[in-house]
């Protein structure tokens, strides 16, 4: 989607970053610097998606990275915002681990236990530790977007679509917190709305918007694809759903069916309770938790209700709306190959 060079350059930009960090820590103590140590491989790997969106937008509206050297540390930006989201799900989650190996907070109470602490004073350390490495992640993506070399009008952009990410994104994620813990399960509605807000913006329509922005495309231009943007990452979401619940554990980097053991309720399962067979799901997802036997009963028990089908033809529809939109003569013409390379790249994740 991008060429070598330009994904060296935002690797580059994101290593600046995590050693700008780990300078400011060396002077803050040997735990802070330990924490600057786990950021670096909280930011790791992965495969970039989100500058490489900026980027990719950048060049469909004729972008010149000669015109635009802070090109890289924008993107770096969107990078730096989606790991401290991750840590901070990862909090709200309980996860200690990420991708088959401890994360920030896993790492930390490892070092609360080795220390002497026991059990209760390790989970507290634990989520400490990633609520702070959120917290400067979060700090280095908003100082890249005030250190861009832009326009005053360009950087006031920026911060507008950095600020709808972090607040729909935040609001997103209450919401799936609320639908987590009622007793009553909210309406399909409502938990589609969760999942648009989690992902949406902050994963494909602000990095797109931000790309196009340092560019110079119009403000036409800039809401087709904030729209556009916005289909891509719900159905973006909604694949990362069935994957959840689908998915090997190489697509999901974790045990599979993860999302069945943690009575997650998803999209997937808001369209299963629509179905008759649904106390027979319900059944099957109380017990999901006691091992592989049991999500796979769980997983029989969804396919055969139909919830799986349907959650992949409301993803089917949502990518066929934006090819359509793509095709309008009302879509700005540079941004239709990349838009429908995106909406085929996430089709191929559906598992």
């Amino acid at each position: 989607m991008i060429p070598p060079a330009a994904r060296m350059a935002i690797d580059d930009a994101i290593d600046g970053s995590l050693r700008r960090i780990r300078h400011r820590a060396i002077e803050l103590g040997t735990g802070f610097e330990a924490l600057a140590d786990a950021v670096g491989r909280a930011t790791a790997g992965g495969k970039r998606l989100r500058p490489t969106l900026v980027v990719a937008a950048f060049s469909a509206f004729g972008g010149k990275e000669d015109d635009c050297p802070s090109l890289s540390s924008v993107a770096a930006a969107f990078e730096l915002l989606h790991t401290a989201f991750v840590v901070h799900d990862d909090v709200i989650d309980h996860d200690t681990v990420r991708r088959g190996i401890p994360n920030v907070g896993g790492e930390f109470r490892a070092r609360a236990r080795e220390r002497g602490a026991d059990a209760a004073g390790a989970a507290v350390l634990g989520d400490a530790a990633a609520i702070l490495a959120g917290d400067l992640l979060l700090h280095e993506a908003s100082r890249l977007i005030a250190l861009a070399d832009v326009s005053p009008r360009v950087r006031e952009g920026l911060f507008g679509l950095l600020d709808d990410a972090i607040y729909v994104s935040a609001a997103g994620e209450l919401a799936d917190v609320e639908n987590a813990v009622m007793p009553d399960y909210a309406e399909a509605e409502a938990i589609l709305d969760a999942t648009f807000n989690k992902t949406a913006v902050y994963s494909f329509s602000a990095p797109l918007c931000a790309g196009a922005l340092l560019a110079g495309a119009s403000d036409d231009a800039i809401a087709a694809l904030d729209a556009q943007g916005g289909r891509l990452g719900l159905a973006f979401q909604l694949v990362d759903d069935l994957i959840g619940a689908f998915g090997s554990a190489a697509q999901a980097g974790r045990d599979e069916g993860g999302d069945l053991r943690e009575s997650k309720r998803t999209p997937l399962i808001a369209l299963a309770r629509q179905t008759p067979t649904w106390s027979r799901v319900n059944d099957a997802l109380a017990v999901a938790h006691t091992g592989p036997i049991a999500v796979r009963e769980a997983q029989l028990a969804l396919e055969e209700s139909g919830a799986r089908r349907s959650l992949r033809a409301l993803i089917g529809d949502t990518l066929e709306s934006v090819r359509t939109a793509a095709k309008s003569p009302t879509f700005p013409l540079p941004a239709r190959p990349l838009i429908c390379e995106l909406a085929d790249r996430v089709e191929e994740r559906i598992p």
